[in-house]
């Protein structure tokens, strides 16, 4: 049986080469994990592996180069030094693959540190708004150290865990970390939103990708009736819909009446509204991505972002060049899921250009971009200037499809290198 002990006694069992598993997005274990990256001076090439993390971690930091290597499966902030410098690096996996690589045995761990909230009744933890990934953590390390944390939501669905199970407890009363999508709002992303949202049919599933313009999209919607969610994350955008009852999951196939997701990042304002919820279903992410299960409801509407589309439509999501920005994540998990659903739409939306007037629709992707979204998935685009459907168009019908959609400041030299690509 576990008990709670101090934080240095909790991460003491980690030894050198082991490889630990670290709780993601907004369940990610900052106090315990600062205590882990603490122990520099005594540990050697320890493997932390997790998806996106948040909160103030210093993972980069050159003192660690020797002891702690990151092997990213999603970059974040805090990652993104250490992934792009010999401290670390980035495995391309779509996010509903991910647990098969720890119970597959290609990637065993050997120390799963998670946050939890306060064990029930029953001693059952949640993993809260994390369970994504973390199921099949839990399920398969050695073992297994809990943050345990009041402020951290009772998450309904796969994720609880009995404390017969974890081997150390350390309690800790931090708040969760919080985004607030709203701060990153442009006139472009606006336009977007509200083009997307007169896009979306009543009665759709809804799949909403990491960032401003799902939010703004949401915010459009209030006129819309009897929408779902099924999708790998969700914020705070649904909750307005979910008390008008706009968002009511009545017409879903899968799990009808309930919001499936595989983790939340929000405010406070969310996770209280997700503690005790039965309507939220939080579940491994093996299932919540898995395409066989996404196109099962109808109209599934996925919507996901992008750094650069190329003129025949190869997106680009992960990556500036070579350099590691984010990671596959769930993208093409839903884009083929929401292209097999009955009226499914896959969306991916992006300003024409970035903060520095930069095109982000190029002839060429950059030299060392990742695809994510290959151009014989690709189906709806959508920038500030209107949307395009590709599906079903050639190589040079997409790039003058494309090329509407770009900003009027890099039209002709896009107009340039069509011609000189498809009718030269």
């Amino acid at each position: 049986m576990s008990h709670y002990v101090s934080a240095e006694e909790a991460v003491s069992v980690i030894k050198s080469n082991d490889r630990v598993f670290i709780h993601g997005s907004a369940a990610t274990p900052v106090f315990l994990t600062n205590k882990l990256l603490d122990r520099y001076t005594e540990l050697r090439q320890v493997e932390l592996v997790s998806i996106s993390t948040l909160g103030d971690i210093d993972f980069g930091n050159v003192k660690y180069k020797d002891s702690f290597y990151i092997n990213s499966l999603f970059v974040s902030t805090n990652t993104r030094a250490a992934v792009n410098s010999i401290q670390g690096e980035y495995l391309p996996v779509f996010l509903s693959e991910i647990p098969r690589l720890f119970r597959e045995n290609y990637l065993p761990l050997d120390v799963a540190i998670i946050h939890v909230s306060p064990p029930d009744a029953h001693g059952f933890c949640s993993l809260g708004t994390s369970v994504d990934i973390a199921r099949a953590a839990v399920e398969v390390s050695k073992t297994i150290i809990a943050q345990v944390n009041p402020n951290m939501p009772r998450v309904h669905g796969g994720g609880f865990v009995h404390i017969s199970k974890i081997s150390k407890m350390v309690w800790v009363e931090d708040a969760l970390p919080e985004v607030n999508y709203r701060n990153e709002v442009t006139p472009e992303t606006e336009e977007i939103g509200k083009i997307i949202a007169a896009m979306i049919d009543d009665g759709a599933t809804l799949q909403m990708g990491i960032g401003t313009i799902p939010d703004l999209v949401l915010r459009n919607l209030s006129h819309h009736k009897n929408l779902g969610i099924h999708t790998e994350m969700f914020s705070d955008g649904v909750l307005p819909l979910i008390k008008s009852g706009v968002i009511n999951n009545s017409m879903k196939k899968i799990r009808k009446g309930r919001i499936v997701a595989g983790f939340m990042i929000g405010t406070k304002k969310l996770y209280d509204f997700l503690d005790d919820n039965p309507m939220i279903n939080a579940l491994d992410i093996s299932y919540v991505n898995d395409t066989s299960v996404i196109r099962q409801n109808p109209k599934a509407t996925s919507i996901n972002s992008a750094i650069e589309i190329d003129l025949t439509g190869q997106v680009c999501a992960d990556s500036i060049g070579m350099y590691q920005y984010s990671g596959i994540g769930g993208q093409m998990d839903f884009i083929r899921g929401a292209s097999l659903s009955p009226n499914g739409k896959p969306i991916i939306a992006l300003p024409s250009i970035t903060a520095k007037g930069i095109s982000r629709i190029v002839p060429n992707l950059k030299p060392g971009a990742g695809v994510v979204t290959t151009r014989g998935h690709i189906h709806w685009v959508v920038t500030e200037f209107g949307a395009v459907n590709l599906f079903g168009k050639n190589l040079e019908q997409r790039a003058f499809e494309l090329i509407k959609l770009a900003h009027p400041n890099h039209r002709e030299e896009l107009e340039k290198a069509a011609y000189k690509r498809f009718r030269t």
